[in-house]
């Protein structure tokens, strides 16, 4: 059930834009347990005025290749279950789209399941709640 936003600038190519977004989400069933079909994705292009991006914080050179993912999931996974998600993701943009890792900056923001409607105005995960599914470790 995440949520995903993802940031690029205007200038990159939509055929790179498409791998990025096809590829956080096959990192997403490898490392975060989602269940297939579970594709929600907002990916907005900016003009560089738009997306402001400090070039060097954290020691990272970023280039007009960032990418900036901001992933608001259901709370309860480990510490090493996100950082594998944040490998995979940064391994699959370089393979798929050409994105070096340090242009790919990734914000988790955690929250609960009655704060999830899917539509019809109810809170589904409420109403019906899920079955547990063990979830999957980090390779």
């Amino acid at each position: 059930m995440p949520l995903v936003r993802i940031s690029v600038y205007e200038s990159m190519a939509a055929e790179r834009r498409q791998a990025i977004a096809a590829s956080i989400y096959d990192a997403m069933r490898a490392t975060i347990g989602i269940p297939e079909n579970d594709r929600f994705i907002v990916l907005s292009a900016h003009p560089q005025e738009e997306l402001i991006v400090d070039r060097s914080f954290m020691r990272v050179h970023r280039t007009d290749d960032f990418v900036l993912i901001h992933v608001t999931l259901r709370r309860g996974r480990s510490v090493e279950t996100k950082q594998s998600f944040y490998k995979e993701v940064a391994r699959l943009l370089q393979e798929r789209a050409k994105i070096d890792p340090d242009n790919v900056m990734i914000v988790l923001t955690e929250n609960e399941l009655a704060d999830w409607s899917f539509g019809r105005g109810e809170a589904q995960y409420i109403l019906n709640p899920p079955v547990p599914q063990p979830a999957k470790e980090s390779r």
